[in-house]
């Protein structure tokens, strides 16, 4: 099956973010590995130029981590708006800089004047648990503090809270402060993915058993078509085919001389190929439930991160181990 490449993101991970969150796709040790944030806004703008000419069906995009905090906000608005950065609308604002409620509301005035529309949070559970979870004193309150100060702007918010077995008992009553706090937000529940530090989490997965502790207001916020038990899924075998792909170019330090000097099109076919092989090396999601599915499980997935977690399992079976597309703090890819 040929998959369609629809996006190239470019992004550099150049700025600290304040946790240390044992759940992290990033993996955030305390030292950046991204490219200097000047250098890699210019490369990003000869590849986007180029492209446009050599692949105008396929859309270039620049990001940056691992947290929202750009060197200049005004400057940094300019440069998303003209890359077609999604950081132009939108803005995932876990581990930013503990600010007081005269600097969050200064905050959110300015990036909504630069045109931001949307934030997004992540709270892990009540004040104490949260901020364990996150490795930050004070990370609770700092949420709630920006959140504030974002809907007295007029943004529109978002929360998502990542369940686990140890935090199920605490949501209930989460949501009910959230919803007290910021009346106007979107909360949801989600189930954390083992990438990155996730991996950390799988002894604590949530499981449907866990859940149904909870009152159906609650259960409502999350979506159990997208997060079904593994039975669910084995049992059930509807399967979505993947069939496009979003390219990810990371700069580092390291590499960034190299893609300074690569045609951008030969870049593309560079990264389209790592994908490729990378899924080359597995077979298909069918056979791997077949293999490795256990119809009666009753921990959560969703069906990519069901992919992750079974591909894992089958490297460590029988010693695969291609470059990883899916590590997000390298150049690689996403499947959807």
């Amino acid at each position: 099956m040929e998959i369609q490449t629809e996006t190239l993101l470019i992004q550099t991970l150049c700025a600290p973010c304040g946790c240390r969150c044992r759940y992290c796709l990033l993996s955030w040790d305390g030292k950046p590995v991204g490219a200097d944030w000047e250098r890699s806004t210019a490369l990003a703008r000869r590849i986007k130029t180029a492209l446009a000419v050599r692949r105008p069906a396929l859309r270039v995009r620049f990001g940056f981590g691992y947290a929202m905090e750009p060197p200049d906000i005004p400057a940094a608005f300019a440069v998303f708006r003209e890359l077609d950065s999604p950081h132009a609308e939108f803005w995932q604002c876990d581990g930013m800089r503990l600010r007081d409620e005269a600097e969050c509301r200064a905050l959110a005035e300015l990036v909504a004047r630069e045109g931001l529309q949307a934030l997004n949070f992540t709270l892990y559970g009540l004040r104490d648990y949260h901020d364990r979870f996150a490795g930050r004193a004070g990370d609770f309150d700092g949420v709630l503090r920006m959140m504030e100060a974002a809907a007295q702007a007029g943004l529109a918010l978002s929360c998502g809270v990542p369940l686990t077995l140890e935090n199920v008992s605490q949501t209930e009553e989460l949501i009910a402060l959230l919803r007290e706090h910021t009346p106007g937000a979107r909360i949801f529940l989600f189930v954390p993915h083992e990438e990155g530090r996730g991996v950390r989490l799988t002894p604590i997965r949530v499981t449907a058993t866990a859940l149904a502790v909870l009152p159906a207001s609650v259960l409502a916020l999350l979506n159990r078509r997208l997060f079904r038990t593994e039975g669910e899924w084995v049992r059930e075998r509807d399967f979505s085919p993947e069939t496009k792909r979003s390219l990810l170019l990371s700069l580092t330090p390291e590499n960034i001389g190299r893609y300074e000097n690569m045609d951008p099109a030969a870049l593309v076919r560079e990264l389209e190929a790592l994908d490729e092989a990378y899924y080359a090396a597995f077979p298909t999601l069918e056979e791997l439930a077949g293999r490795y599915g256990d119809p009666a499980g009753d921990c959560l997935y969703r069906q990519r991160d069901l992919f992750y977690h079974y591909r894992r399992r089958c490297a460590a079976e029988f010693g695969v181990h291609p470059y990883d597309v899916t590590d997000e703090r390298q150049s690689g890819s996403r499947r959807y």
